[in-house]
């Protein structure tokens, strides 16, 4: 009998590791134009194209959703039923595809009780620390919990014993972190009355400003049926009217023969308003709140959200508040120092937590920070915390844009990062348009040649030094550098900032020149956003336009968002003579099939719904009638498919000639859109789109200052320039332009740099210079200086 040699090798290698290619072909998502593409495995692949090439609809589109697909079908269908039902992407071959972990910049959950702490766990493994070390004693870990309200209570339980029912008095009780006074808000809100009603007003007569309470409907017979006078003014009102008209408890009440709950004004409000956060509610809406409400902190808990017990609680001196309110790297340095055998483990994973946080670059966050207040950036870092100590190996992570709202200088760092998951075993894919990320790539796949229907193409496939030589859009612009202006604009006058504390400012003095370029910059945490937003954007005239999601449904598209479609509906109405509404796919021109939405939606249960083109219209939206009036030759489902740059054309001149539509479309083209349809529905859009569709929204507004939040984001290296001649544009008509950027080229091509720092939380929220980008270069005083001095060539 022999035996193999420890040292013999099988001649040909095993067939299951084969395996290490992801492939795709024929895929149609979106505006790709059956791509076909090999990825290899455990490696880093940018992706890289202009906005709107199809790289996102490649990677999330249908390499993501694909395998998140799949692993959702390994449930059962009742688990399935709690899932996002996903479709099955339009794709011929997907092969080779592990589980996909998607990092994406969606900002985090808007629920006012969701903080930094709670979004990592990290506040769960304080929460049991406190609970076993914590002197003195108050309870289980969520006594520290501003989530769980204390409540007892007491009372008779049935249970039969000895063949009868008995009765014993049982009592129960919880106890829970949650401060009484704010409900673990942070925060209390007194109502400003005058905001509310008018009180020379009759009820008949409008009396109330809450939106949305319009005496012609329900509301107007409700408050009848609860008996308050509708035509006396409301300042003239009884006590006790006045009582039930603001503060009614809940009262059943009968009305025109429907049983109601009529209950009093400010505890609807405060149920359906202000319990939501206010980044998330419709415009109008918000604007009521701003006005309505004051917030404060809450006098009980000092805006700690925690109850007088949970604070009581101390390790060291310091409560689980204290611990919380402090900046992360800091409190990992604290948490370094505890040596406690009884709890090691935990302590070691929350040292590994809080290290992952200083690691990537947001040690100067504090555990109590609103999830909501976090930009793009921080929220995709925040997420990529979970998965920097995992130990899973031969996973797909998929980044989006991940050196979004980082300076240069955090840039390297990031890339440390990537290279780290990849050298795990993991096959990391990127979508970036940074040089700096792109330069790091094993393997680089390049969309195009253009966006929108002129892109969804792969144009080039292989290595950086290939892309260099390719001769496409990207290889040409890879090593672009801007070079600084030789001569910067004069200011017409100063925007004077004194004291700002927002955050980490330490009473910064600043005079913001107006009517030239000014670019604020900095590492990230160094207090940018907290000085222009907390100081300047809200001041009359200032037009802030940033990347926050546009609120809109599946309907809502750029034609709709931006007001162009009343032009258009007016111009087809005038051409052929019937109503304007008649070209509205959500009024009288819908499709009665499918309502004017252009599918069919049909809902599978637990598996993912089916949206198929609607049969009667063929996704048109519109009746055929309507499809039978024109304008200029085209009708107006034909006008909804076009792109800005060819409805610019077609507005332009010729019979169809409409001046107002024609005006929104070159404002749209201007900021780099012209690739979009009409008729794209807004939830496909991504950030920087997004900003750039607000953007081109407010340019004929009156503003004299505009507020920009990095501008580049998700723009190409060509898009670039096409955004600074329009911020030279937007600067030479006579309005002044604050940019919040990291960009090199844009700091380059600034009139005026405001830099902060030196590092980021409470080592920076200073000023470290003013001054023009020539001056800042030669002085390389700063960490942004250097890195511009080596962008430029100094």
């Amino acid at each position: 009998m022999s035996t193999a040699t420890p040292d013999a090798r099988p001649s040909s290698p095993h067939a299951a590791d084969s395996h290490d290619l992801i492939r795709v072909h024929g895929a149609r998502e979106n505006n790709l134009k059956d791509v076909s593409v090999e990825l290899p495995k455990r490696r880093l692949t940018v992706f890289t194209g202009v906005s709107g090439s199809g790289k996102s609809s490649l990677v999330f589109g249908t390499i993501a959703a694909e395998s998140q697909r799949l692993i959702n079908e390994t449930y059962s269908a009742f688990v399935q039923g709690f899932m996002p039902t996903l479709a099955r992407p339009d794709v011929d071959v997907l092969d080779g595809l592990t589980t996909a972990i998607i990092v994406d910049q969606e900002r985090m959950g808007a629920n006012p009780r969701s903080t930094v702490g709670t979004a990592t766990d990290a506040n769960a493994m304080l929460r049991i620390l406190f609970s076993r070390l914590g002197q003195p004693h108050v309870g289980g870990p969520q006594a520290f919990s501003f989530n769980v309200a204390s409540i007892s209570g007491a009372g008779a339980v049935a249970f039969e014993k000895g063949g009868r029912e008995v009765k014993e008095r049982r009592e129960f009780s919880i106890t829970g972190g949650m401060c009484p006074r704010c409900e673990g808000m942070g925060r209390v809100n007194d109502i400003d009355l005058t905001a509310i009603y008018d009180a020379e007003k009759s009820l008949q007569d409008g009396a109330l400003k809450v939106p949305g309470y319009s005496m012609d409907g329900w509301y107007g017979r409700i408050f009848a049926g609860a008996g308050l006078p509708m035509d006396v003014p409301v300042g003239e009102f009884t006590e006790k009217q006045l009582h039930t008209l603001l503060h009614g408890e809940p009262t059943k009440i009968k009305v025109e023969g429907v049983n109601l709950t009529y209950e009093g004004v400010i505890p609807k409000i405060q149920k359906s308003m202000l319990s939501k956060d206010v980044e998330a509610m419709q415009p109008h809406v918000r604007a009521f709140v701003e006005r309505a409400v004051t917030f404060t902190a809450c006098p009980e808990c000092g805006g700690t959200r925690l109850s007088e017990a949970a604070r009581s609680s101390r390790i060291r001196g310091l409560s689980i508040a204290d611990v919380c309110a402090m900046q992360i790297s800091d409190l990992a340095a604290w948490v370094g120092e505890l040596d406690e055998p009884s709890v090691a483990p935990l302590l070691a994973s929350l040292r590994h937590t809080l290290d992952s946080f200083v690691e990537i670059g947001l040690g100067y966050l504090s555990l109590d920070r609103p999830s909501g207040t976090l930009s793009g950036g921080e929220a995709q870092r925040t997420k990529m915390i979970r998965h920097l100590g995992s130990s899973l190996t031969d996973v797909t992570y998929v980044f989006d844009e991940p050196t979004i709202g980082l300076h240069p200088h955090d840039i390297a760092r990031m890339n440390e990062l990537l290279l780290q998951l990849r050298d795990k075993g993991n096959t990391v894919l990127v979508v970036e348009h940074k040089p700096e990320a792109i330069a790091i790539a094993d393997h680089v796949v390049d969309l195009g040649p253009r966006a929108g229907t002129a892109g969804g193409e792969v144009v080039f496939e292989g290595t950086v030094e290939g892309l260099r030589a390719s001769g496409t859009l990207t290889g040409r612009h890879l090593d672009d550098r801007a070079a600084l202006k030789p001569a910067v604009r004069t200011p017409t006058g100063a925007l004077a900032v004194r004291g700002a504390a927002t955050h980490n400012l330490q009473g910064v003095d600043v005079d913001v020149p107006l009517g030239v370029l000014v670019v604020v910059t900095g590492v990230a945490g160094s207090g940018k956003s907290s000085l222009v937003h907390g100081s300047v954007s809200g001041r009359e005239g200032v037009i802030t336009v940033d990347q926050g999601a546009i609120r809109g449904s599946r309907r809502s598209n750029p034609a709709t968002y931006t007001g162009l479609l009343d032009p258009i509906r007016k111009a087809f109405a005038k051409a052929n003579g019937v109503k304007p509404a008649l070209f509205s796919p959500n009024s009288a021109g819908a499709c009665p099939t499918c309502n004017g939405a252009g599918v069919v939606y049909t809902d599978l249960a637990m598996m993912a719904g089916v949206a198929s083109p609607c049969e009667v219209c063929e996704g048109r939206r519109f009746m055929d009638e309507v499809l039978e009036y024109k304008l200029g030759g085209r009708d107006i489902s034909e006008v909804l498919t076009m792109s800005v740059a060819e409805a610019l054309e077609y507005f332009g001149a010729g019979e169809a000639r409409t001046p107002a539509a024609h005006a929104l479309l070159t404002h749209l083209s201007d900021v780099g859109l012209g690739y979009l349809t009409l008729g794209q529905p807004l939830t496909t859009l991504s950030g920087g789109e997004r900003q750039r569709l607000k953007l081109a929204t407010h340019m004929a507004g009156k503003g004299e200052v505009y507020v920009l939040d990095e501008p580049t984001t998700g723009l190409h290296l060509a898009d670039v320039e096409q955004l600074l001649g329009l911020l030279d544009r937007l600067v030479d008509s006579g309005r002044s332009v604050i940019v919040i950027e990291h960009h090199q080229a844009v700091m380059a091509h600034a009139d005026w740099v405001i830099d902060l720092g030196p590092g980021a939380g409470h080592d920076g929220g200073r000023v470290v210079f003013e001054g023009t980008p020539a001056d800042l270069v030669a002085a390389r005083s700063t960490l942004t200086g250097q890195h511009l001095a080596a962008y430029v060539g100094a």
